[in-house]
């Protein structure tokens, strides 16, 4: 069996639990396996995982789990595993998988690849599966011989996929440990799709001059429909909240599309952002390191640049 570890918040079901899905869907059909998903703590339609591949909904409805305590996540998700046999784990590459995985494997025994990009190969017995290393200049490609194999998937990796109808849900019974941390309280953006889910990023850095000037960026992203960026600098000076600050020391994103406007493209941003599909960079300075890694760039001044392709996708979207 493929067990995919399906992340609610507020007992709702984001694009990643989704990806999640598909993907252990998808792995398990190459194997010649079954795909069931595991959800823990408060979640609704739980049985829509159905349709995204998932033959079974195994749901542990536990008050204790309604927030995040990677240990005692960890704990359940292990017992969980063992108690129904699960030879392949599925989690997302957030901040929770992060947080989790290890912990998971070290219960186990088990291999793992974190932030894997792509699915797996399975020849002759031997389940390997690739992730990019080096802030994605290479790839490697890892081998996971244990009998419980531990594979995160990272965001925007593919598309999720319907491929059948919402199940019936399943509960399920395992020890849920004590948490020896205590929650105060949880504070959650809300209202916008996170960086790391996002298929369309706006970002913006010190070319903007100053916060004042951020109006332009959000009118941008608006029409788009697309979440909003920065860089490093802009929200070490408070210009920017810093759950905006993509890059190797902030959020790394794959998005369709990645707008630049006013980043010179240091490669510590570079690192962050080298996976998106597509990259258009806005600078006035025509050798900004940035535009060596875009697939479009547009030399100059991103407070005339920026509003002209704001109008232009308004007019575009009123004729469409």
């Amino acid at each position: 069996m493929v067990l995919v570890f399906a992340e609610s918040v507020n007992g709702k079901f984001k694009k990643a639990a989704f990806e999640a899905v598909t993907y252990g869907y998808q792995t398990a059909q190459l194997m010649g396996l079954s795909c069931a998903a595991l959800v823990l703590g408060k979640a609704a339609d739980a049985g829509e995982l159905g349709k995204y591949g998932a033959a079974k909904v195994h749901h542990l409805a536990n008050d204790q789990l309604n927030n995040l305590d990677s240990q005692v996540y960890a704990a359940v998700i292990a017992a969980a595993v063992e108690q129904l046999g699960a030879q392949v784990v599925v989690l997302s590459h957030t901040s929770t998988g992060k947080s989790i995985l290890g912990r998971l494997a070290v219960r186990l025994d088990a291999g793992s690849v974190p932030g894997a990009n792509a699915l797996p190969t399975y020849t002759d017995g031997v389940f390997a599966v690739s992730k990019p290393v080096f802030s994605g200049k290479a790839f490697a490609h890892i081998a996971i011989t244990s009998p419980v194999k531990l594979v995160s998937i990272m965001g925007n990796s593919l598309p999720p996929a319907i491929v059948g109808d919402a199940v019936a849900v399943t509960p399920l019974e395992v020890p849920v440990p004590a948490s020896r941390i205590k929650i105060i309280s949880v504070s959650r953006i809300e209202g916008t799709t996170p960086l790391p889910e996002a298929e369309l990023v706006v970002s913006a850095g010190r070319g903007m001059k100053g916060p004042e000037n951020w109006g332009i960026i959000e009118e941008l992203a608006k029409e788009l429909g697309a979440t909003t960026a920065c860089s490093r600098p802009v929200s070490d000076v408070g210009w920017r909240p810093h759950h905006e600050h993509v890059g190797q020391t902030g959020i790394t994103v794959r998005p369709n599309l990645y707008i630049a406007a006013g980043i010179s493209g240091a490669i510590q941003h570079l690192a962050g952002v080298n996976s998106s599909k597509t990259i258009v960079v806005i600078n006035k300075d025509p050798e900004a390191p940035f535009f060596k890694a875009a697939d479009y760039g547009v030399v100059g001044d991103l407070f005339e640049v920026v509003p002209r392709l704001t109008e232009a996708i308004r007019k575009h979207k009123q004729h469409a």
